[in-house]
């Protein structure tokens, strides 16, 4: 390698964040063969953690069972956990690292530099179990405006086996990562890593720039899977390695893994685009891209609008009219964009015109030209770029609507998109109580209305769920409409019931057709 640098892989971990730390054991197993081949000399496979909250699958807690048969995997290579700072203290220790001692070599610590002087004496536990340690210190682009955290490494040289530079952000120049690189050896002797991060599709010069300055290991992942907007491709590493030192490489092994991991990435999307490229730019946020993007609520355009304005710390939000809470409203039926309420309209409009104690809310603008013409008072719940597609189904004939568009609750965290012409019709919601899980979810903000509205009974149509084959952001979507009907339902004095059919659990279902004479 050049400067002797070593290369640590953390495909498994990293990658983590889109799959939940959950992978194909075939893929593992073509994974490990392929990186005992290769002149890696770390292989991060993990985390290790006490219980949390939550699925977290099979690599985030990297059970023993599973480090000793990727050891068998790859004999010749040192294994790596990490430990996530937040969450691991010297006390759980025994519990969570004294089973790996057989197996792993590396133990990395993921810190945020607030909490560095905690991280030491974490450190020096791990250190006195026999591991080798790792800084993993995020925020890499803030550091040269406030590096005092780096003052608390005097005399950590036996301590720490290598202290890596984390470009959490995606964001820095290669002049950057100099003057880092050079601020940190004014202040520690421990040998530096580097890990980059691609929203600017900065991870390779960044990673060759630390390298050339003497960094002593650099981290990479197959095809750059691993949190936002991905890191370093090994693959690409390897071939620039390899046009200036020559090596073996099995390019045969090497293409068919890449193959298998981009095959995933169709499902997963990983990889730098614009809201990534403008996160980066300006060391905004990547969990919260991550989650804007995965669940394709928002269009980018919104997306970006949005960031631009945290960066200027502009608030882009407008404050809409309160809802009334005041209704006569006993009952609440509650249209999603499921296939179930076109199939069953006719019937649906009929319950609904039934009596005048029934309103409408649709979750949505999907399906709402279907039912313009009922006679029930309707309202149309609106987030991102619903109210577009509203006006897109009904031909942009704003007089059609005669009902009142709700909006989330001020302030809004992605801004609000409300064209000129429904304005006059648009309210918000003071505020979503019933559930924590998302105050900009169509679901949620559909049956606040209704508890707001005062009814005793929702009727839920066009929330049909899944089926197997999902992509991940349709899996993102069910899982949080699953945790707001698990909400909802522990409400008192609201009977909450499905009348056509719906994959969603726990929610009793009855039919439409038995409420028809």
């Amino acid at each position: 390698m050049i400067n002797n640098t070593k290369i640590l892989d953390c495909t498994l971990r990293d990658g983590g964040y889109y799959t939940n730390w959950d992978f194909d054991k075939e893929l593992v197993g073509n994974y490990c063969k392929l990186m005992e081949t290769l002149p890696i000399d770390y292989i991060e496979v993990g985390y290790r953690s006490i219980p949390l909250k939550g699925y977290l699958g099979k690599y985030f807690y990297c059970p023993v069972y599973i480090l000793k048969d990727l050891k068998e995997l790859m004999p010749s290579k040192k294994l790596v956990i990490i430990l996530n700072e937040k969450d691991i203290r010297p006390e759980h220790l025994e519990e969570v690292l004294a089973p790996c001692k057989s197996y792993i070599k590396l133990v990395r610590i993921a810190i945020d530099p607030k909490n560095f002087e905690r991280a030491i004496i974490l450190a020096k536990a791990v250190k006195s179990m026999g591991f080798e340690v790792g800084f993993n210190v995020m925020y890499m682009s803030e550091w040269l405006e406030d590096s005092s955290f780096l003052e608390l490494l005097t005399g950590l040289d036996e301590v720490i086996d290598y202290f890596y530079m984390v470009d959490s952000f995606g964001g820095l120049s290669p002049d950057e990562v100099i003057n880092i690189i050079d601020l940190v050896k004014s202040k520690t002797n421990v040998p530096l890593g580097f890990h980059g991060h691609n929203n600017l599709e900065m991870a390779l010069i960044n990673t060759i720039t630390s390298i050339k300055k003497g960094c002593s290991i650099v981290d990479s992942t197959i095809t750059g899977m691993g949190r936002g907007a991905g890191n370093l491709r090994t693959e690409l590493l390897l071939i620039y390695l390899n046009s200036k030192e020559k090596f073996n490489i099995n390019y045969s092994l090497l293409g068919n893994v890449v193959s298998d991991f981009e095959s995933l990435k169709k499902t997963y999307n990983w990889g730098t685009n614009l809201p990534y490229m403008f996160s980066g730019a300006y060391s905004l946020p990547q969990k919260q891209v991550m989650e804007w993007v995965g669940k394709n609520r928002y269009p980018i355009s919104s997306i970006i609008t949005a960031l631009n304005n945290q960066k200027d710390d502009i608030a882009d939000n407008i404050k809409l009219p309160s809802l009334s809470k005041e209704s006569n409203f006993k009952t609440a039926l509650i249209l999603g964009g499921g296939k179930s309420a076109l199939n069953h309209s006719e019937a649906i409009m009929k319950v609904a015109d039934s009596d005048d104690t029934t309103c409408v809310i649709h979750a949505g603008g999907r399906n709402v030209l279907e039912y313009l013409n009922i006679k029930s008072e309707q309202y149309y719940t609106l987030v991102g770029f619903e109210s577009e597609k509203l006006l897109t189904n009904i031909g942009s004939d704003v007089s059609k609507l005669k009902n009142t568009c709700v909006f989330p609750p001020f302030p809004r965290a992605m801004g609000t998109i409300i064209p000129d012409s429904i304005k006059h019709l648009s309210k918000e919601l003071e505020a979503i109580n019933f559930t924590a899980v998302s105050s900009d979810s169509l679901l949620a903000i559909s049956l606040q209305l209704a508890i707001d509205l005062g009814v005793s009974k929702i009727l839920l149509s066009g929330f049909d769920g899944y089926d197997t084959e999902i992509d991940q952001a349709q899996f993102a979507l069910a899982q949080e409409n699953q945790n707001i009907l698990n909400d909802i339902i522990k409400v008192k004095d609201i009977s909450v019931q499905a009348i056509t059919p719906t994959k969603y659990k726990n929610i009793k279902v009855t039919s439409i057709y038995n409420m028809l004479k």
